[in-house]
């Protein structure tokens, strides 16, 4: 690969280039994680350790059971959980039997649900039954045949189990009645599997590996699909552009990584699950990032590396009064993707571990990380970082050009990362595909003589006031360093004078701060035609389930 300026910017001993042929599938570096640290533990939750070796001996048990149900390599089977052991068990499971993994948002509504389950042709779901009800209702409107059913508490033991199963079922009331006829426990899955036979089917790297949903806020959702190649190059990437700092852990202490985001979401899947797999770390699994005080309890009890989040998680952490009841010292990287990591947030979550965020770049569409800031970086850049090795990227204009040095065009995307296609969908796949095999993102950015990339908005996203470009992510940049803003948002609305102005919807972090105050900030920092014209205060903002801010629904309300 010619022509990448970026490689220059590397931190000393990150490659240029990865070996995504290094596995033949993501069974194959599985079953090596599985036997090479049998004896360590592979996921932590609520207390309880569950080894390599126990989820080794689960997910072929679970393998053996779904293969019984007369599946056939490459049938889909659905996951529905939060973050708990069945999830990363089910996992492998689906994947060593051959079949495609469809992660789902637990949170779906019923309608969501049934188009993703028919979108996806799913033969077989494994949820939690907290969320059963939803599958109740639109059931007999998928293909779903087979369900299997787990509880919060089935991993924690008996007694333990037990109790933390009366209390989400009787005494948080997070079980709503439900009726599934012929749904199956998943510890009497487990036991029937371990009575038949396992039968290792031939996965190649080509084969799909996993249907990620993406687009539900530009339209239909559909699914990425991703090839078990796709997946094992971002985690390679992913674990070089990480090695500067992870081989500084200190030789006796197991790479330990926090998993607060979902593992329906690709960026927990990849980067969280599946990197942690490979380097033989230990997962800490938090089933509900919203609950800050119940985190920041159970982070206390461990010694962790590496910190995925998104930014109004690494923000509301900061902010948190628990937050000194954890040791920080042994933080090495704090990766920063989702949505826009901010600077005021970057500022203070350096100052409170030590640790910087580095922000990162990815899509469901590319495994998913793209580009990253050097994890030996000690500033906040308000960039993306440069592109992740054997990662090429290019600013595209309308036309498919690419745009002179310092211009700001469409970000073109080509790597081992990059799905296959859309699921079914031909025609949204040429939408974003390039003839020469670059994927269109959507995402409007400008690279500096570096390789450098920065992200001026979505398409659209942008702003239009009286014919000049406004990008949102700047307005709320300049806004979150103002002292009292908690957190902000900015959106178009229509508007009869200028075609659309700015709206700024704030959420305080004191009772002080005023629209006066906001408004001749603003006058001090943008200039004229970026300066919000409706200033609203909140008391939330609404987001997705992983803490991306939905800047759709305020301009739907506005």
């Amino acid at each position: 690969m010619t022509d990448r300026p970026w490689l220059a910017s590397y931190p000393q001993g990150v490659p240029a280039d990865i070996d995504p042929s290094h596995y033949a599938s993501l069974v194959a570096l599985m079953d090596e994680s599985f036997k090479r640290h049998a004896d360590r533990v592979a996921y932590s939750f609520m207390g309880r350790d569950i080894s390599y070796a126990r989820a080794d001996q689960q997910s072929r048990a679970l393998a053996a059971y779904l293969q019984g149900l007369g599946l056939v390599k490459g049938d889909r089977v659905a996951l529905m959980m939060p973050n708990i052991p069945q999830y990363p068990v089910a996992v492998a499971a689906v994947l060593r039997a051959g079949f495609v993994v469809v992660n789902v948002n637990p949170l779906y509504t019923p309608r969501e649900l049934e188009h993703q389950l028919k979108d996806a042709g799913a033969k077989a779901i494994i949820l939690i039954e907290n969320f059963a009800t939803t599958l109740q209702q639109c059931l007999a409107h998928t293909p779903v045949k087979h369900v299997v059913l787990c509880a919060m508490g089935d991993e924690l033991g008996l007694i333990k189990g037990t109790l933390v199963n009366y209390v989400v079922r009787n005494v948080k009331k997070m079980v709503p009645e439900y009726s599934l006829p012929g749904a199956v426990r998943f510890r009497d899955a487990l036991a029937r599997g371990q009575r038949k036979a396992f039968k290792r089917p031939d996965i190649r790297e080509d084969d799909v590996a996993l249907l990620q949903y993406t687009g539900g806020t530009t339209g239909v959702s559909k699914g990425a699909v991703l090839l078990h190649r796709n997946v094992i190059a971002n985690v390679l990437q992913s674990e070089a552009w990480n090695l500067p700092v992870m081989t500084q852990v200190p030789a006796h202490e197991q790479p330990t990584s926090v998993c607060a985001l979902p593992l329906y979401h690709i960026f927990a899947f990849t980067v969280g699950m599946m990197l942690s797999m490979r380097t033989g770390g230990k997962l800490i699994l938090i089933p509900n990032p919203r609950d800050l005080s119940a985190v920041l309890k159970e982070l206390s009890r461990h010694t962790f590396h590496s910190f995925p989040a998104v930014n109004t998680l690494f923000n509301g952490l900061a902010h948190h009064p628990d937050f000194n009841t954890v040791n920080w010292k042994n933080l090495k990287v704090s990766v920063g993707g989702g949505m826009a990591v901010q600077g005021a947030v970057a500022k203070l979550w350096l100052e409170k571990t030590g640790c910087p965020i580095c922000e990162g770049y990815g899509l469901s569409e590319t495994s998913p990380t793209v580009s990253c800031n050097p994890v030996t970086a000690h500033e906040y850049t308000g960039t993306i970082g440069v592109p992740l090795p054997s990662t090429v990227l290019r600013l595209l204009d309308d036309e498919g050009q690419e745009v002179a040095l310092g211009q700001a065009g469409e970000i073109a995307i080509k790597g081992p990362q990059v799905m296959a296609g859309y699921w079914q969908r031909p025609d949204e796949t040429a939408k974003v595909m390039t003839a020469d095999g670059f994927f269109r993102s959507g995402d409007i950015g400008v690279m500096d003589d570096k390789g450098f990339f920065r992200i001026v908005d979505r398409k659209k996203d942008m702003i239009l006031v009286s014919g000049f470009n406004v990008y949102p992510n700047e307005v709320e940049e300049v806004v979150a360093t103002l002292d009292g803003v908690l957190e902000c948002a900015a959106v178009g609305v229509p508007d009869e004078k200028t075609g659309e102005a700015v709206k700024l919807v704030i959420v305080k972090k004191d009772a002080g701060l005023s629209e006066a105050k906001v408004r001749e900030y603003c006058r001090a920092n943008l200039t004229g035609y970026k300066q919000p014209r409706h200033i609203e205060f909140r008391t939330e903002l609404p987001k997705t389930p992983v803490g991306k801010i939905l800047r759709r629904e305020l301009r739907d309300k506005a």
